[in-house]
């Protein structure tokens, strides 16, 4: 089980400014081993209550409130990652398990008993957390991320841009989903993580992108959508 505490701002950017500020990180930063040329895909099964609790606090501003995901970074893995996000204060902790591809699909379809096969006391928790609220899936989120990171102070910078979802269908290993854009092709999220504070050099460079801060997550943005398109 990976747990990671940190300080997480978000922010709208250009594709243009995206282009010019990753190509001056590159100088500066180490870019993510996953990177390639082109960045890497991230696709996330987001669950929520039949009430949508999580997607409401989230747009009220409740000060402590969880997001419960499902990540794989291509459909053909025989694994997914099964995420808890906890809003605390001004800080996220993310805990995060490797479930096989089998208990993933199990997950999906409402079978939460796989987790307790596993040792952790996380997956016990994500369980009865589950159980409890009855947890079902709600949307898939897809979208390609060019990331760098800082070594002395576990900074990252992620840009993520192609952001699209889907709630027609929840086979997260589908390799052939019907998605919608969930912000217009030439908007990137620009994200900046990290734990205690920035580094001059990263604060500098992020200071000189034409930018506005983005208050809601991915999740959000999609179930947003998704809202206006029901109304």
């Amino acid at each position: 089980m990976n747990k990671v505490l940190r300080e997480e701002k978000k922010f709208l950017i250009s594709i243009a400014d995206f282009r010019q500020t990753s190509a001056k990180l590159e100088k500066v930063m180490m870019q993510d081993s996953h990177n390639g040329v082109h960045g890497y895909l991230i696709r996330s099964l987001y669950f929520d209550t039949p009430y949508d609790t999580d997607y409401f606090e989230k747009q009220a501003g409740i000060e402590l409130r969880r997001k419960i995901r499902l990540r794989c970074y291509n459909p053909k893995h025989n694994f997914a990652m099964l995420e808890m996000k906890q809003k605390q204060g001004a800080r996220q902790l993310k805990r995060s398990l490797r479930v096989s591809r089998g208990d993933a699909v199990k997950l999906i379809n409402g079978d939460y008993s796989v987790l307790l096969g596993y040792s952790e006391p996380f997956a016990a928790e994500v369980y009865a957390f589950m159980k409890t609220w009855a947890y079902i899936p709600r949307t898939i989120v897809q979208y390609n991320r060019k990331a760098f990171i800082a070594k002395e102070n576990r900074i990252r910078v992620t840009f993520d841009n192609r952001i699209v979802s889907t709630e027609s269908c929840f086979d997260l290993f589908s390799e052939h989903l019907n998605m919608n854009p969930v912000l217009d092709p030439y908007n990137v999220v620009l994200e900046v993580k990290f734990n205690g504070f920035l580094l001059n050099y990263i604060q500098s460079l992020i200071n000189c992108i034409d930018k506005s801060e983005l208050s809601v997550s991915k999740y959000v943005l999609a179930r947003h959508n998704a809202y206006q398109t029901h109304l």
